[in-house]
């Protein structure tokens, strides 16, 4: 039977198909829309969202809202945490969630995003009633979110004002991800608004945005606040109609994203994911080189942990053994309460590691010997053609002081400190003929004498031949009066019932006295002390100050400060701040107020010597210098030994390894036994392997013998360093690494800490550590089951009660490790972790031998690992790695003394460590941070 198709039926009812046709059409359309949307509905099993590979923001149209912020050069970085959406509940209206972030400076909510606690772990959790916030707080910042219902239906138009800045995102539908940032206050952190200022910035008023009235669309508010002005946040609304005001969204518009007054601190699945507040790094991401910071480049020694290492039986028998006893160590006597600081040695290292913090030098520079600006002087060799011709050469700059001796000018380079300067009298005598001195036997005296530092200006004009001074003095006017043309020869005139002060003067170098005149011996300055009148005014007029320098007759004497002045407070006379202007600007303002614009000599040229500022400090720690890092060892030191070991190395295996790089050489200065070294080489073997050689070996300084002429008596002879094997100082690559953490109600911050230590894992996958978290009854979290859930291939848990008390928390820690010759790193809560971490506490921890006390870098309020500004933590040493059994022997944790207190526990085990007689390896360890945080509520801490 042949197939029958009704196409005259077709061709009668050709619009009725075609109807239907479309509406089939549509129906699709309508289904692959609603089955889009039920996909971004339902809950997500777990959400892994990747940076934008881009070098510049994903590309959109003119003018069209941008979803991701302008300065973000990507979307949503990877997320750990399982993200569900909550349902939603009518009896959510009236209310907004709120999170906040404490103790974080800043202005720009970019500051706020780089918070290492954004956006999952906020100090606070809390709901606002209207979108219209302000805490009375400072250095804080805010995410508000949740859902906002239009009372109709229509075009909106949104405004956001705030002290600092702000940013409000608003979503298409009710989903987070589909947010757009529609109104802001700035970005750089320098904007700001007063309060229901809607129309300071174009950007804070949003376009038109069409909302229905039986909608709900998922909004968000993002606010940062510095320590200044008056904080305040606000969001407003009015339809787009003439005549409508901006009024402030109030509770009847708003509700909850969800209910979270039941849940733990660290449950974080419910939290929104969005485009404003997801995890995200500083964008744009500064090159190290921008930042200055030379700390953030890359460095072999960040990745040593994944270089395989030699065989340890290939070195068996390369060196021959011998005993290590450092002379450093303590033997046969008892340490004093912290004192052991006092034994503490820093370990020099080849090549740079780059730990000097530079970038801090301009608010610290301790590195240097002198910390004030223009003592850098010292260091350079002016070029003056009319000296150099005169006296055959140019002179180093030297500053001679009336009334010192050779000898005591040679003694006293030290310039007196501002605290010195600020706080000491002046010493007042009574007048008395001027006399010369032998030497300042009267130690206050002396400090006076020595702290009035002045400098006056030498005379533009050239001194006439024929006129000269007596005495080689002139007497200089007060400051702030007429200036008088006085001279007198045979002396300052008489001044009767008046008191006399003790001054010093300063010059910087002899002025050229023109042909014919015989230049004075610059060493033969008579020890001669001045006296000169002092009333109620700084300088009344008529009194002066005698200074080595000669004006020509009738010339005006122009008085110059070396960058202070005197002031009067009550009946003491004290060294006081002039503006912290520099030499230069205090000679150039003293011009200026009389009139005159001093000649500047721009062909002036100098010479200056190549410094090694960093051979200069001892390694004995520098408790007041907190920016040095690492002393540097010298390249020849250092190559000088590799080479040795390499020779030996390759003679033991027939050549098998060529060297590649010298990644990393610690050197342990001991003058009296001789240098410890740890050598850590890349290597080529045979094969094309490329390996790690990193092995501990001694410099030992051997006295050689000689035999005596015509016998068998030998005499010592000279020092000899022998290259040798130090006898138990090997370090284990596999030992167990014990992370010990006493915590309470530290939520964020646990789970913080648990996710650093599942990077490390994953970075490494190196199964040898375990973390050991002693809870003190936390309730702000269940840390157990954080630990069961985490990624971490090792952890114990232990619970206790009562106050936190850091000592017994550690020590609850330690008593749970098995294995005593395992490791035991007592720990902070509060740390960046570099992912060489565990390689390092191996590499510096040898049993009965050597503990390790990495010096952490302390963030500054608002710093981040990507941007570190910070200080050294030269003063403690609570962070310590050291072998259980040492540790044992030491006596363990001191929990009698130190209960609810903590500080000074650390320098007290310290003293028992040493006292055991095991060294503490001290290292500025890159990458090593320490979050700056909060402590309002920490610990035992209450809020009121």
């Amino acid at each position: 039977m042949l197939f029958f198709f009704p196409i005259k039926k077709l061709r009668r009812n050709a619009r009725c198909f075609l109807f239907a046709a479309l509406l089939a059409f549509a129906g699709l359309a309508g289904y692959l829309r609603l089955a889009a949307v039920s996909t971004w509905d339902r809950p997500f099993p777990a959400l892994h969202l990747v940076r934008w590979t881009g070098g510049g923001p994903p590309p959109r149209r003119h003018g069209e809202v941008s979803a991701v912020p302008n300065d973000y050069p990507g979307t949503l970085m990877d997320s750990s945490h399982m993200h569900v959406t909550p349902p939603w509940k009518p009896e959510y209206k009236g209310q907004a969630n709120m999170h906040v972030f404490e103790d974080w400076c800043g202005s720009s909510t970019d500051q706020l995003r780089r918070n290492p606690l954004y956006p999952l772990y906020p100090h606070s959790r809390a709901t606002v009633q209207k979108l219209a916030v302000a805490p009375g707080w400072t250095n804080y910042g805010l995410r508000i979110f949740g859902y906002l219902h239009p009372y109709v239906d229509g075009e909106y138009l949104f405004t956001v004002a705030s002290d600092d800045n702000s940013e409000f995102w608003l979503s298409l539908d009710h989903t987070p991800i589909r947010s757009q940032r529609v109104a802001l206050v700035g970005k750089a952190g320098s904007e700001w608004a007063a309060p229901g200022e809607f129309d300071k910035y174009a950007s804070q008023v949003s376009r038109p945005i069409r909302l229905r009235a039986k909608e709900r669309y998922f909004f968000e508010v993002l606010h940062k606040q510095n320590d200044k002005g008056t904080d305040h946040v606000e969001v407003a609304w009015r339809l787009r109609q003439a005549g409508w005001r901006f009024t402030v969204i109030d509770s009847k518009y708003i509700s909850l994203y969800t209910n979270e007054s039941a849940l733990k601190m660290n449950e974080v699945g419910h939290i929104p994911l969005s485009p404003a507040s997801h995890p995200r790094s500083p964008l744009p991401v500064p090159h190290p080189g921008h930042l200055g910071i030379d700390m953030l480049r890359d460095d072999p020694r960040d990745s040593l942990y994944q270089v395989p290492l030699v065989d340890e039986e290939l070195l068996q028998g390369v060196l021959p053994t011998c005993s290590y006893k450092p002379s450093y160590l303590i033997r046969g006597f008892a340490l004093l309460r912290y004192q052991g600081l006092q034994f503490i040695h820093m370990t020099y290292v080849y090549p740079n590691d780059y730990t000097r913090l530079t970038h801090m030098e301009s608010d610290n520079k301790c590195f240097y010997e002198n910390t004030d600006r223009s003592g850098f002087s010292k260091y350079m060799k002016i070029d003056d053609p009319e000296l150099n011709a005169f006296q055959g050469g140019p002179r180093w700059r030297k500053r001679q002081v009336v009334g010192l001796g050779v000898s005591e000018q040679t003694k006293s380079r030290r310039e007196p400190s501002e605290m010195d300067l600020e706080d000491s009298p002046v010493t007042v005598i009574k007048e008395t003929p001027t006399r010369p001195v032998s030497r300042l036997s009267d130690r206050s005296s002396s400090n006076s004498i020595y702290r009035w530092k002045r400098r006056l200006t030498q005379p533009p004009w050239p001194s006439p031949l024929g006129w000269m001074p007596t005495t080689g003095t002139v007497w200089v006017p007060q400051l702030g009066h007429k200036v008088l043309n006085e001279r007198w020869i045979d002396g300052p005139p008489q001044q009767k019932d008046s008191e006399k002060l003790s001054i010093p003067v300063y010059s910087l170098v002899h002025p050229h006295l023109g042909p014919g005149v015989a230049l004075e011996n610059p060493n033969s300055i008579p020890n001669q002390t001045y006296n000169s009148s002092v009333s109620k005014a700084v300088f009344p007029t008529g009194a002066g100050i005698p200074v080595t320098s000669r004006f020509p007759q009738g010339a005006q004497q122009i008085p110059r400060l070396y960058g202070r002045r005197i002031i009067e407070d009550g009946q003491r006379v004290m060294m006081g701040r002039d503006g912290e202007l520099g030499d230069d600007d205090m000679h150039q303002d003293t011009y200026t107020s009389y009139g005159i614009d001093r000649k500047v000599n721009w062909r002036r040229t100098f010479d200056v010597k190549q410094l090694d500022f960093r051979a200069l400090p001892s390694d004995r720690i520098n408790l007041g210098c907190n920016v040095t890092g690492n002393l540097l060892l010298p390249s020849e030191d250092a190559l000088h030994v590799v080479g040795a070991f390499m020779e030996k190395v390759n003679q033991k295996n027939q050549g098998r390894f060529s060297l590649l790089r010298v990644l990393n050489v610690e050197k342990r200065l001991d003058g009296a036994q001789g240098s410890r070294y740890l050598l850590e080489l890349e290597v080529r073997d045979r094969g094309g392997a490329t390996l790690r050689l990193s092995r501990y070996v001694y410099l030992m300084q051997v006295r050689s013998t000689s035999q005596a002429d015509g016998g068998a008596r030998s005499r010592p002879g000279r020092l000899e360093p022998v290259l040798c094997h130090p006898l138990g100082l090997s370090w284990n690559p596999v030992a167990t690494v014990h992370f010990v953490i006493p915590v309470k109600n530290q939520a964020r911050w646990v789970q913080r800490f648990i996710e650093d230590m599942e990077e490390v894992y994953r970075a490494t996958q190196d199964k040898n550590f375990n973390v050991i978290i002693s809870d003190f009854n936390s309730t702000d979290m269940d840390v157990e089951l954080a630990l069961k859930g985490s990624a971490l291939p090792r952890y114990q848990y232990t619970k206790l009660t009562g106050n936190f008390e850091r000592s017994a928390g550690l020590q609850a820690g330690i008593n749970m490790i098995d294995d005593e010759h395992s490791i035991v790193f007592l720990c902070d809560l509060h740390i960046h972790f570099p992912q060489s971490i565990i390689d390092s506490i191996r590499k510096h921890c040898v049993e009965g031998k050597m503990a390790f006390a990495p010096v952490v870098m302390r963030l500054d309020c608002g710093a981040t690992p990507a941007e570190p500004r910070g200080f050294w933590e030269v003063n403690g040493f609570g962070l310590l790695g050291i072998y259980k059994s040492d540790l044992d022997a030491a006596g363990g944790m001191n929990t009698q003394e130190f209960r609810d207190r903590w500080g000074g526990e650390d320098w007290e085990l310290l003293d028992r460590i040493l006292q055991a007689g095991l060294e503490v390896e001290r290292i500025y360890l890159r990458h090593f941070l320490h979050y700056y945080h909060s402590k309002r509520g920490m610990w035992n801490r209450k809020i009121l």
